[in-house]
Formats: structure tokens, sequence, C-alpha cells
């Protein structure tokens, strides 16, 4: 059974006050709190096993190589890829955009040739591309959103022609809570031939993924937005494609010999791991998996599924509210039916999937306004455009409130969320 009350404890900072009130932490699509476990694991590595990995002979380097390849396979086993190789460590997603961008755009792609992209893309899957662009003449085409904040497939199948090299899309929106259809969108992309890459920061932490089912041929995602430390991340890629794209940057780590003369690469992944790897961070993503894995991912997604329902009808309820994403706002406003069963919808088994993450907007009242002053009462949201500033310009806003929810967050949480949104709207 999920116990909540068991699951807060793991995380003291949720107890503390802010501003002499209580913390109402709702900024977790931006990062999430870190449970005890991952601390000490952390701390125990840097006092007992300190030292450089994969070429130390003595017993702490061997202890700590253990322990950074064991995380590798903890890894490989949570997002069950086929083999160690495809599991790539990097600083976060952002790097890993920024890694497959710059190595596949070099070797794979030329002048006139397109990488398509959606609308609701977070800046690090757009930059990455442009710059690109810029050093080899190639052109971004981006699928479009039709207003209830999905995808238009129709319109992303005719994106495609003889020039398009590679889809990059993510998997949920860190704006909308919109879960993609990435097996379709892999579906059509393969057809024409084409690879694809899923940014998986925002999914990774909420739902199991399953990279045989998904079958997409890149796949990242973020240590500290999964309750692991910062400065940790994961790119998988299908090893075939790993193989074929060079290395990213140049150094330790990353060589097989090198002379004056020619230098030869590792093979995947340590071929994209130049330098001093963060052994101790990839210790603490793992420890991090292993602990949302005890707790069970169906439960977390149950859990997380069952706040973001019950945030959408709460929130609806306020006077001038307007909430961004796929939202049947209809039912939302019928908190019961006639036979006694719940209005909310069921996102999961609905045309609309909305996961974790609620932006919305009051009336006249500024997006930055409203988050400092909820934040005067202990609640911690994210305000303004999100790192997705064309999405933005697709909804017409400079920016939302973004209220996103966690492992750890409750009901009684929303509840004072709501209150407090519905008293600083009496203030203006």
């Amino acid at each position: 059974m999920y116990d909540i009350n068991k699951v807060r404890a793991d995380f003291p900072i949720l107890s503390r006050e802010v501003h002499g009130k209580p913390l109402v932490y709702l900024d977790n699509a931006a990062t999430t709190q870190k449970p005890l476990c991952v601390l000490d694991a952390m701390r125990d590595e840097y006092l007992n096993a300190n030292a450089n990995v994969h070429r130390g002979v003595h017993y702490l380097s061997v202890q700590a190589t253990e322990l950074h390849e064991a995380a590798r396979e903890t890894v490989r086993r949570f997002i069950n890829a086929r083999s160690t190789s495809e599991i790539v460590f990097t600083r976060g997603t952002t790097e890993g955009l920024n890694l497959v961008a710059a190595t596949f755009s070099e070797a794979m792609m030329q002048t006139g040739d397109e990488v398509i992209v959606s609308v609701m893309e977070h800046h690090s899957n757009i930059v990455p591309w442009q710059l690109a662009a810029a050093r080899k003449g190639i052109r971004l085409r981006v699928i479009p959103m039709a207003d209830d904040g999905l995808l238009d497939l129709q319109a992303f199948e005719q994106l495609f022609n003889e020039h398009t090299k590679i889809v990059s899309v993510a998997h949920v929106s860190n704006v909308l809570g919109t879960v993609n259809p990435v097996k379709n969108i892999v579906r059509i992309a393969h057809a024409h031939g084409v690879p694809v890459m899923v940014d998986g920061a925002q999914s990774t932490p909420h739902f199991k993924v399953d990279m045989q089912d998904l079958d997409c041929d890149f796949f990242v995602f973020s240590g500290h937005k999964m309750y692991g430390p910062t400065g940790i991340g994961v790119l998988y890629g299908k090893e075939d494609w790993l193989d074929r794209l060079p290395p990213y940057q140049g150094g330790g780590e990353m060589i097989e010999h090198v002379s004056f003369e020619k230098t030869t690469f590792e093979k995947p992944p340590l071929k994209f791991e130049a330098g001093t790897p963060d052994y101790i961070a990839s210790h603490g993503l793992a420890t991090a998996i292993d602990y949302m894995m005890q707790l069970g991912m169906e439960n977390i997604e149950a859990h997380e599924r069952a706040l973001t329902d019950y945030a959408l009808h709460r929130l609806s309820q306020i006077d001038g509210m307007k909430i961004y994403g796929p939202i049947p706002h209809s039912s939302l406003l019928t908190p019961n039916c006639n036979d006694g069963t719940s209005g909310l919808p069921d996102f999961r088994t609905s045309n609309t999937s909305h996961d974790a993450v609620v932006s919305f907007n009051v009336g006249d009242i500024h997006h930055m306004d409203m988050g400092t002053l909820l934040d005067q009462l202990g609640i911690a949201v994210r305000t303004g455009h999100h790192c997705a500033q064309p999405l933005m310009d697709r909804l017409g806003v400079l920016g939302t409130v973004r209220a996103s929810f966690a492992l750890y967050n409750t009901k009684e949480e929303i509840d004072i969320l709501a209150a407090g949104i519905e008293r600083v709207s009496r203030m203006f």
C-alpha cells in the first residue's frame, strides 16, 4: 500500500517552513526533492569509496568503478534497454539533447536536410538544432498543436520528405502536461526510415518507460527530476546508432589509443563520456531509481494521476481560472454524476492525457504576481515561459503559473494551493 505519510518522512525538507508557513512544494517539474537514502548513499561513497573510476587497480578505484557500472545496469533495467552499452551518462537532459543534435547533424545531415520537432518543445530541444542549423544549413520543421493541447499527427505525417533525417520530440510537455503519443510518432517516422529522439525529462519520474515498447532510437532524461542529484542524466541510444555517431567531446576515458598521428576511440558508451564521470552522482541516481522501483512505478503513476485529476477539478472551480492543456472542461465542472460515480475524467482511458502538471492563469493577474504572492503563503510554484517560448506564443500568453506534482504531494496541498489562489485573486 502507498503510505504517503511514510513517503513524506523520507524527504525532511517537506517539513520546513517558508515565510512562517508550512512549505507546499509544487515545483517538481523543475526539480524534485531528494530522499534521505539518496543523500546517505552519496555521502557514504564520498566517505568510504571515493576514487577515480575505470583505470585504477587499487581497491578504492575498483570499488568506485563497480558502483558506477552497477548504476549503469540499474538504469538499463529501469528503462528496459537491451545492453548497458546503450546507456550513456550525461550531465542531464540538456546535454543529451545537445550530444545527439551535434553528433547526428555532423555525421548524418547536409545542407537542406530537416529535423522535425514540435511546437511544445523545451528550449533544450530547439536551440541545439538551431545551432546545428547555423553550422550545417539544416532546417527545423514544426509539428503543430490543436487548440486542445494535442499534437496534430495528421499534419506531422505531412512534414516528411526526402530531406527529413530525424524527429526529436518531448514525451510529456513541461507546460501542458500533454503525454504525446510517442509510440505512434515512432511508428510513423520509422515507416519513413527516420530515427526518433524522445525527451523523457517529464515522463521518467511519473510512469514506466520501456525502450523496447517505445522503440525510439534515442531517449534522454535527468536525475534531478526523479529524486536523484543534479548534474547527472542519461542518454539511451540504440547500439547501432551510437556506433555510427562520432564522439561529442575529446579527452580521457573515451579513447582507445592516442598518438600524435591518430586517435582511436572506445566503443559506446565510453566513447561519449570524456573526462572523469560524476560517479558519485551516478550512484545517487541509481539509489533514486531503486527508491522509485521499491514504491512501484504503477503506484507512483496512480497517486500522481489522482492528484492531477483532483487539481484540475479543484482549480477549475475558481473564478477567472484558465487552465492550459488537454482538459475536457465540461466534465471537470461536474463533480458528481447521477449514478453516484465521480464526474472527474479518467485521463488514462480518455482521448486526452494530462500528467502531473497544471499550468494556468487567473483573470488579468500577471503570472509573476500570482507566483510571488503564493510564495508568501509558503506555496512554491513556477512562473514564466518555462523555457517554452514558442509554445507560449501558440497559447497567446507571455507566461503561466505552473503547479507540478510528485510522489510526495497530497490532496491537502492542492486544497492549500486553491485557497491561496482564491486569496490572491481577492487582492486584485
